[in-house]
């Protein structure tokens, strides 16, 4: 089953996302002189990618939890990582945010030239400018008022569990004194492990957005407060694992 189940996903992916990239792409010329943040454009893709990729498989169930708890205005969202189809299922927020990824992935045809038009932020990891490349743009898109989600980790185990936080997510939060807010995601693992390749013809995701943690209650520097927010995780994880 899981192999027709990874060849219908191709089969939708292939077929469609060269519909959203063109329609996309007509929407930026068209918003872009009042829409320079490009807000519709991705609220475009959050309800394509999440309503028809997301839920290509009718065994596939997600449930998003706590949308409200996304204070308005700029924010930090923070986000665990346990595999590809996490970013599938974050676009359920329904939220308006500028994506932080792996530089690799904006030359990837169609998904990441969408990325591109999206303007979301390529970081290479493990290079020596890699916090300037997070932290310039970033501080730039939190000043017009548009969120930011990055996944502190980085990068994602094979088996789910949660790794240390990089400290590059907290530090901008510090630095522009916006608010954290954490969510957590679940499930993932069971829809595709890793990267694949082959997919499970049934998974239950849940996306739970935590109340925002205001600068207020910040620790005194940036490890310290991805300390702090990594053991929310934790202690959020333990309790439903």
């Amino acid at each position: 089953m899981k192999y027709a189940v990874t060849l219908w996903f191709w089969v939708v992916f292939l077929l469609t996302a060269p519909v959203l990239f063109t329609l996309g792409a007509l929407l930026l010329v068209v918003t872009y002189p009042f829409d320079r943040d490009r807000r519709l454009l991705h609220s475009l893709v959050c309800r394509w990618c999440y309503g028809l990729w997301l839920h290509a498989s009718p065994g596939w169930r997600t449930r998003i939890e706590g949308r409200e708890r996304i204070p308005p205005g700029p924010c930090v969202m923070v986000v665990n990582h346990q595999s590809a189809a996490d970013i599938l299922a974050v676009m359920g927020l329904f939220h308006p945010y500028k994506f932080v990824a792996k530089a690799s992935l904006f030359s990837l045809p169609l998904v990441g030239w969408m990325m591109t038009l999206l303007a979301y932020v390529p970081i290479v990891r493990g290079s020596s400018t890699a916090m300037n490349q997070l932290l310039d743009p970033c501080r730039r898109w939190l000043r017009r008022g548009m969120p930011v989600l990055i996944f502190p980790e980085g990068t994602y185990s094979k088996g789910g569990q949660l790794l240390p936080f990089k400290r590059g997510a907290f530090q901008l939060a510090l630095e522009e004194h916006v608010p954290v807010v954490p969510v957590v995601v679940e499930g993932t693992p069971g829809l595709l492990d890793g990267d694949g390749p082959w997919m499970s013809p049934t998974a239950s995701i849940r996306v739970r957005v935590l109340p925002a943690l205001p600068p207020e209650s910040f620790g005194p520097d940036s490890q310290a407060l991805a300390t702090q927010v990594r053991t929310l995780f934790e202690q959020t994880l333990a309790k439903t694992g």
